[in-house]
């Protein structure tokens, strides 16, 4: 650093230390006056108008780039190394400066989730370029906001880029109070109060030696500033990064993901490495992450609708593989008119589409739950996601990534790409953190990367999550548990924790029979937004309170209505939320808080913005609060819960059968019983959802209204494809009317399907026909694959003793598929085995059974075995089930093939 840079930062830090010394942080260093900026070897860029933030950068006489901030003049983090090196070059020391580049960035955008919808940033724009050692350039862009400072590396070289370290280092005072996330991918641990020296102690450490590693949002308190450590705009250019840290330093250093070195096309813009600058309510309140990130690839955002699902995993978690139990799970959202239920791990692709049909009938949609292996390849996606919209699925919630790799971070822009396109929402659960996606792709709902509802209860963690985690973008937590077995917090606080948190996606985590039991909160979730004009910070922090204790409340404006969370950690103590962001006039104030045995009080009253809410919270405690604009008549702040009425739609056949070529007549009647009359009402054939080759005539029915009595007629005639083969197709039929909940909220869309059998003919393979049912030891049965035991199409082509076969039945023992052979079949051949992928091992046997009876077996196959040629008589067969076995030695590696697997049907 150049000798006058030096001489300022040591004049600054020596006032530093004396400012900062009742706090007991030692600083080393400082930024330099105002009055001492710009020189040759140091550079200054200061926030737009209003902005206490500052950024200085100076270069040492080693060619060594550092930064630094300021905030009103006071340093805060202290200087940092900068530079980068890839494959080719070293820009991290040697370099020289070249030129400098200044301007002003304002953007304006709208968010469809988030703790602000409308969007206005204001950044100060500085690019420093330098050269180094070798010749070859480095861009530097810093950025600076009201809320924080960030900078990214450019490289320009034309070719292919590879990084393979950056010396982007944070310095903070050591004496800092620091509350950090020791790193693991899928960011599920605590997190812990400490200092910024003594983070290391943080349990379960990352370590490796004496250098630790951290995931984002990390927070620091820095003499009363807080400063929040993460990344912006990371893609499939790049991989997620963390910060290492070594022991009793200042010292926090961005290391890529694995330590794997990126790949990319140049030119390359770098992510983000970002700092979020300010008191708690500017952290709250920061968009910056999303400020950085590029915008919206999604133009048409009409079909994109945050809401609130009832989720029945974590309270039951069998449920979602029980039909049956879904349909309560949709039943409760129609009654308490929550948008969405979601169906986790374990559902049946045999009944989906008629849950789906079920639960679109009463104005609920569906999202999905997926295993990522599942859709981990574009032909998984392409095989996948299609088929459920098509079901009419929402949107799907994706798990287990737990990466922040290249690849992975790959993985997400194809995903992306695919579920925009198909108009398919998406929330990431076991996932990395957001880092501004929910900008760029409107259609993330919601982003796990958080250890919350399910990993058990931490109430000082939730007061943690309000600083850290929450600010970056929207935390899939799964809040609101009141059954919860031997819960560790009060009533009012699980009510509260929907507000404290943001997510596009609320997925509310008990059952019917839970919430039953708490009818206040019923009432008040029935009126819950998860998409925010405002969000205010109103009371609490991190840190303990005078009697010992932590509380944050958190106030959210959504319309003229303004949602309120207050949470505490600790024994009971009084919480008090000033009323300051109501604004002007009287206001009615519902509060919901904690009663006798257990359960929840309301009451009402109006209050202005002068005054003072206090709550007498129980340990672990809290309280929900709901104030509207008080007007003449008004009681109370609820909006009217309009749940869909119920209707009929008859179509007459239901079932039938017709060759290729053929026509199908099919009637529809659509009936509203009793009600206000249906406005906006239409009735057609889904032509999009029939195969290749398939016709419709007539045309579409509508009406502008349909009062309750009268009928709504159409009538269509649908063509078989001439090369339709044999097997079951279901020929969708919908009525879709306005829905009377208003606001915005989708058509509600009321389905049925008439199901044609085309008789089987000729050679028919087993692949190629639907299931009725399908279990199968690990992971799905594959068709024209192996198993491959994780995912979905995860497997390669049948193999068995160096044999390919093209077409078959990839399983795993125990596993069975039934498939529907309408009695048309004479033999059943397949050529069955052990596949090669498990290298000789495991063993299994082959039975073919048809209505329930045994017409052939295979005995024990072993695995290296040549192909058994496996062959029985289906004269007069309708269900076929093909299963397989354990060999005797348990199922790992029991992947077993039914080769060129087909029946011999009638011509």
């Amino acid at each position: 650093m150049g000798r006058r840079w030096q001489r300022a930062r040591r004049a600054v830090a020596f006032a530093a230390v004396a400012a900062l010394a009742g706090g007991g942080l030692a600083v080393a260093a400082a930024a330099p006056s105002a009055a001492e900026q710009d020189t040759a070897d140091s550079w200054t860029v200061a926030g737009p108008p209003g902005s206490q933030l500052t950024a200085e950068l100076g270069l040492d006489a080693g060619g060594d780039l550092r930064l630094a901030v300021d905030r009103g003049g006071s340093p805060v983090l202290l200087p940092g190394r900068l530079g980068i090196r890839t494959d080719q070059h070293d820009l991290t020391t040697g370099l020289h400066f070249t030129g400098r580049k200044d301007r002003t960035v304002h953007e304006n955008y709208r968010m469809t989730t988030g703790k602000q919808l409308q969007r206005s940033a204001t950044m100060r724009e500085a690019t420093l370029s330098f050269t180094g050692a070798d010749g070859a350039r480095l861009g530097v862009v810093v950025r600076v906001s009201a809320d924080g400072v960030a900078y990214r590396y450019q490289l320009d070289d034309p070719g292919q880029v590879t990084v393979e370290q950056e010396a982007s280092t944070f310095e903070v005072p050591t004496d800092a109070k620091a509350w950090v996330q020791p790193y693991q991918p899928s960011y599920e641990t605590e997190r812990t109060e400490t200092t910024a020296g003594g983070a290391n102690a943080a349990q379960p450490a990352t370590c490796s030696g004496d250098t630790c590693s951290f995931g984002y949002p990390t927070l620091f308190d820095v003499g009363g500033t807080y400063v929040l450590l993460t990344e912006a705009d990371v893609d499939g250019r790049y991989s997620g990064s963390h910060l290492d840290h070594q022991a009793g330093s200042s010292s926090y250093h961005v290391a890529l993901a694995d330590g794997a070195a990126v790949t990319a096309p140049g030119p390359l813009a770098t992510p983000w490495r970002t700092a979020i600058v300010g008191s708690l309510n500017t952290l709250v309140g920061s968009t910056l992450v999303d400020d950085l990130a590029p915008p919206s690839k999604v133009k048409d955002t009409s079909w994109i609708r945050p809401g609130v699902d009832d989720w029945s995993w974590l309270s039951d978690g069998n449920s979602p593989g029980n039909y049956a139990r879904q349909r309560d799970f949709v039943d409760y959202a129609a009654a308490h008119g929550l948008e969405y239920t979601l169906v986790d791990a374990g559902w049946q692709a045999s009944w989906v589409p008629e849950l789906v049909r079920y639960a679109r009938a009463r104005g609920v949609d569906v999202l999905l739950w997926f295993d990522w292996n599942d859709l981990r390849t574009q032909a998984q996606r392409d095989a996948w996601l299609p088929k459920v919209k098509a079901w009419g699925v929402a949107g799907v919630k994706v798990d287990y990534m737990y990466s922040d790799a290249q690849s992975t971070f790959q993985w997400y822009d194809a995903i992306l790409h695919d579920t925009a396109r198909l108009k398919l929402m998406i929330d990431f659960h076991g996932a990395t953190i957001p880092r501004g996606l929910q900008r760029t792709w409107p259609q993330v709902m919601g982003v796990e990367g958080v250890r919350g509802e399910e990993n058990g209860q931490n109430a000082t963690r939730d007061i943690f999550l309000a600083f850290t985690r929450n600010v970056v973008g929207s935390m899939d937590y799964t809040p609101t548990w009141f059954s919860r077995p031997n819960r560790q917090d009060t009533a009012a606080r699980e009510l509260a924790l929907p507000v404290v948190f943001e997510s596009g996606w609320t997925s509310l985590g008990d059952k019917p029979e839970g919430f039953a039991t708490q009818p206040l909160a019923e009432d008040y979730l029935e009126q819950l937004p998860t998409a925010w004009d405002e969000t205010h910070l109103v009371s609490g922090g991190p840190g303990q309170q005078p009697a010992g204790d932590r509380q944050v409340v958190m106030a959210r404006r959504s319309g003229d209505r303004w949602f309120v969370g207050g949470i505490l950690a600790g024994s009971g103590d009084t919480m008090k939320a000033p009323l300051g962001f109501l604004g002007k006039g009287p206001w009615l104030l519902e509060t919901v808080e904690d009663g006798d045995g257990g359960q929840l009080q309301r009451s009402v009253r109006t209050v202005t913005s002068a005054d003072t809410l206090t709550v007498a919270a129980a340990a672990n405690g809290g309280f929900a609060a709901l104030a509207c604009p008080a007007v003449k008549g008004r009681t109370d702040c609820d909006e009217k819960v309009v749940t869909a009425p119920e209707t009929t739609l008859t179509l007459d056949p239901a079932t039938t059968t017709a060759g290729p070529g053929a026509g199908v007549g099919i009637d529809a009647r659509f009936e509203l019983p009793q009600g206000d009359a249906l406005r906006q009402v239409r009735m057609t054939v889904d032509r999009g959802r029939l195969p290749a080759g398939w016709t419709v005539t007539g045309p579409e029915v509508s009406g502008g209204s349909l009062p309750a009595g009268q009928v709504l007629s159409g009538h269509w005639t649908v063509t078989v494809g001439k090369d339709q083969p044999g097997g079951t197709v279901e020929v969708p039929v919908w009525a879709e009317y306005a829905n009377p909940a208003g606001n915005g909220a989708p058509p509600v869309h009321v389905e049925q399907v008439v199901r044609v059998s085309i008789p089987l003919h000729g050679t028919v393979y087993a692949s190629d026909q639907p299931f009725l049912t399908e279990t199968n030891g690990w992971g799905p049965v594959e068709r024209d694959l192996s198993n491959g035991e994780t995912g979905a199409q995860d497997g390669k082509p049948l193999t068995i003793d160096g044999t390919v076969y093209a077409k078959g039945l990839g399983m795993n023992a125990d596993a069975r598929v039934d498939i529907d052979v309408q009695g048309r079949c004479t033999r059943f051949e397949a050529h069955v085995g052990v596949d090669d992928e498990v290298g000789g091992k495991g063993s299994v046997t082959f039975t073919v059974i048809g209505d329930g009876r045994q017409l052939a077996a295979s005995g024990v196959v072993l695995g290296g075995q040549p192909a058994v040629e496996l062959t029985a008589d289906v004269t007069g067969v309708h269900t076929l089930g093909l299963v397989v076995g354990d060999g005797g030695d348990g199922k790992n590696f029991d992947h077993a093939d039914w080769g060129l697997a087909q029946l011999t049907c009638a011509d």
